[in-house]
């Protein structure tokens, strides 16, 4: 007779006792505590900063006290979110306090760039005569009262027009090309538009200096400086405007194709309708990129001090290229002349921005007061239409239709 050793027990190791218990984290609002130690951390992280700067060690410089006043405060609000917090819970709001400063950081190095140059400008900027004259007859010891910024002005739209008429159309069909038709020719029409993405400035400027100017034998020409701006900008609408196709639904397509509607006619109104907010987008970096360069302008464009409203024709100045000149003037005159051309250049990158929102930033589906007047007037014509219809019909027989009555 065998016996069955019975099999080892199984023994299930002991629970650690202790700990603070699970509490509820509260995911929206500002608490008390929360802006007490922020405040806590930033007193002590400038205490501490402060005596390391003039008593400890002998630091000195202020990027280094900023940039040392901002890791302690990290590292002091990390310690006092522990003393309430568990450990998830605390690496969320430390993350957090450090993306918000950074973004804080940026936004304050904005606001300063632009309070600065206004501040510089202001003395060009209140007269009058800035806005609607031109340095035909100024001369670098000339008050500020005489003479302005309207040729550049005028330039400068005038070669940013010519510049988007060229790379607009270009970059949204090279987006919808890399998009709707896949193959080996659309991911190296892909690499070339990345690899331009990186495409120093001067090199547009030289290519269209090589071929229009040298080869043409033309001299400077606005036409010339819209092209060159037109090489900058491609790439950039091309790029952001295929990110944009992208994120089209793939549902939406699908429906139109279902419905009997081919590739291009579901692309230009279905996909180019629903990335319209995405693709006006992609065209103001494109008119960004374009609006702010120097270089391209100054190979292709030369210097002027007159107007000039043919791009086919004569040297044309810009906006960017007279703020560069004049902020290398020793003269304070031509200095504030410079710092105004660039406030002047904001404004109008700013007014070109809103027109360019207001223009396409409408979602797919909503419409414009115009369009909805339009859509209901054809409604009503095509209610009129149905009316007289069933006007002109022949009365129906009162015991139904024929062919059923005869049956």
């Amino acid at each position: 007779m065998t016996t069955v050793d019975s099999a080892p027990g199984t023994t299930i190791p002991p629970r650690p006792v202790g700990g603070r218990p699970p509490q509820r984290r509260q995911l929206t609002g500002v608490r008390t505590t929360d802006m007490l130690a922020l405040v806590g951390a930033l007193a002590a992280a400038f205490c501490t900063t402060g005596l390391l700067w003039t008593e400890v060690s002998p630091f000195s410089g202020l990027i280094g006290y900023v940039v040392m006043t901002w890791f302690l405060f990290v590292l002091y609000y990390a310690v006092l979110v522990s003393f309430d917090q568990d450990g998830p819970a605390v690496r969320d709001r430390v993350v957090s306090v450090i993306v918000h400063s950074l973004g804080a950081l940026v936004l304050l190095a904005l606001v300063y760039v632009i309070f600065y140059t206004f501040f510089r400008g202001w003395a060009a900027l209140h007269h009058l005569n800035f806005f609607t004259q031109d340095l035909r007859t100024t001369g670098p010891l000339s008050p500020l009262t005489q003479g302005g910024v309207r040729h550049a002005i005028l330039g400068t739209l005038i070669e940013v027009g010519i510049a988007m008429g060229i790379s607009v159309p270009l970059g949204l069909l090279a987006a919808v090309y890399m998009q709707e038709v896949p193959g080996t020719l659309s991911r190296f029409v892909r690499t070339v538009v990345d690899a331009m993405t990186a495409l120093p400035d001067v090199l547009a400027g030289l290519f269209i200096y090589a071929t229009l100017i040298l080869f043409l034998r033309r001299g400077f020409f606005g036409f010339a400086a819209g092209c060159a701006l037109a090489v900058t900008a491609l790439p950039i609408v091309a790029r952001a405007a295929y990110v944009v196709l992208r994120l089209v639904p793939g549902g939406l397509t699908e429906a139109s194709y279902a419905l009997g509607s081919g590739q291009w006619r579901t692309v230009w109104h279905v996909t180019l309708p629903t990335a319209r907010s995405g693709l006006a987008t992609a065209v103001i970096l494109g008119t960004a990129r374009a609006i702010g360069e120097t270089a391209p302008v100054l190979l292709t464009a030369g210097v002027s001090a007159y107007i000039n409203f043919n791009p086919f024709s004569g040297p044309m100045m810009s906006l960017p290229l007279l703020a560069y000149i004049s902020v290398q003037s020793p003269e304070k005159a031509e200095i504030a002349r410079g710092f105004g051309a660039a406030c002047t250049l904001l404004v109008l990158v700013l007014v070109l921005f809103f027109g360019a929102r207001m223009i396409g930033g409408r979602g797919a589906g909503q419409l414009t007061p115009r369009q909805q007047r339009r859509r209901a007037l054809g409604s009503r014509r095509d209610l009129a239409r149905f009316e007289r219809y069933q006007i002109m019909r022949p009365p129906a027989d009162q015991t139904g239709y024929p062919e059923e009555a005869e049956a």
